[in-house]
């Protein structure tokens, strides 16, 4: 049977005391950052897992921390991805908990793990109750991420919508004089966001309007609003506020024998897997939901460690320019 590795291979390994490895996964002492950094490559090769049981007897910490997010939430397993990633970084294991289907449910749970003695932290993605987990109100650090509303819809730094003027700037460069917005649902404060930016881009820009539709996030909304249109106006930039949106739009582009771009250039949001498949490719938004889990991790270890969290401004929003945005002037 092969041999597990052990903290003396892992020290071996980087070149490093023993004691340092120790350093590393409790967070107790400073290492060096360079330090620090051969130690968890070496863990990464070797494949060492820590003996949680022993480290605890030894400092009484855990090395275990919890994740309390919505399951169901549109791509969670993003958020978990970053969320993990920064709690290997910082040699802890992580364990994943559903928030369940409401604001109580999810501070019941939150509650519950922050006093069970199982856990160093708690890293929330969900509403909870802000004087339940209030400072000095549990045993443990909790720490809850503001990127979601009382309905786990994005909220906080998903409702930047900057990336729209970007994207209205560039398709007119590139011919369009007319443009057509087609939103999401009223009650989304990012739905709400990116109606607005589109609003205030195209009056700053002297450009013409014919609207802002607002649709329920599924393809048949962007599919009417193209059926719909005059083909007259042509050629249009259509705005959509995610890529089942923008698919919608250039399927009726495409049943109307028009040319995507060219009479029709369009935009979507999310950056999912399917637009760099379409024809043509779709240019859309990217949103970093990786690191907005790696970033509330952090915070957390911090918090547990007494250190000052990083809170420089990160965007989460990336445009990424494929085909469907081509020049208006080529057809």
């Amino acid at each position: 049977m092969t041999r597990q590795p052990t903290s003396r291979d892992v020290a071996r390994l980087a070149g490093v005391a023993q004691a340092t490895v120790s350093h590393v996964l409790t967070g107790r002492v400073n290492v060096a950052p360079a330090t620090r950094a051969r130690v968890l490559q070496a863990i990464d090769e070797l494949g060492y897992r820590p003996n949680l049981a022993a480290r605890s007897m030894r400092t009484r910490r855990t090395g275990r921390l919890a994740v309390v997010l919505g399951v169901v939430m549109y791509r969670a397993t993003d958020v978990l991805s970053g969320a993990g990633a920064a709690a290997r970084d910082a040699g802890y294991v992580l364990e994943v908990h559903d928030a369940g289907p409401s604001v109580a449910s999810c501070t019941e749970r939150v509650v519950e793990l922050a006093r069970s003695g199982s856990f160093e932290g708690v890293a929330v993605y969900a509403p909870v109750e802000a004087d339940a987990v209030a400072d000095g109100a549990l045993p443990c650090p909790v720490v809850v991420s503001d990127e979601f509303d009382a309905r786990t819809r994005p909220a906080g730094s998903f409702t930047d919508a900057s990336a729209v003027r970007t994207l209205v700037e560039r398709l007119a460069a590139a011919g369009y004089r007319r443009f057509l917005h087609v939103g999401g649902p009223g009650d989304h404060a990012a739905a709400r966001s990116r109606r607005r930016a589109y609003l205030e881009a195209v009056d700053a820009l002297g450009l013409e309007s014919l609207g802002a539709v607002e649709g329920d996030w599924g393809g048949r909304a962007g599919y009417a609003a193209v059926r719909d249109v005059p083909a007259s106006v042509r050629p249009l930039a259509l705005l959509a506020a995610n890529d089942l949106l923008a698919a919608g739009a250039v399927r009726a582009a495409r049943e109307r024998g028009w040319a995507v771009p060219g009479d029709l250039g369009v935009s979507g949001w999310d950056d999912m897997d399917m637009g760099r498949f379409m024809t043509p490719s779709l240019t859309t938004v990217a949103v970093d939901r990786v690191g907005i889990g790696r970033r509330g991790l952090r915070r957390l270890v911090a918090e547990i460690d007494g250190a000052e969290p990083d809170r420089s401004d990160v965007g989460v929003m990336t445009v990424v320019w494929r085909e469907s945005t081509g020049d208006a002037t080529a057809s």
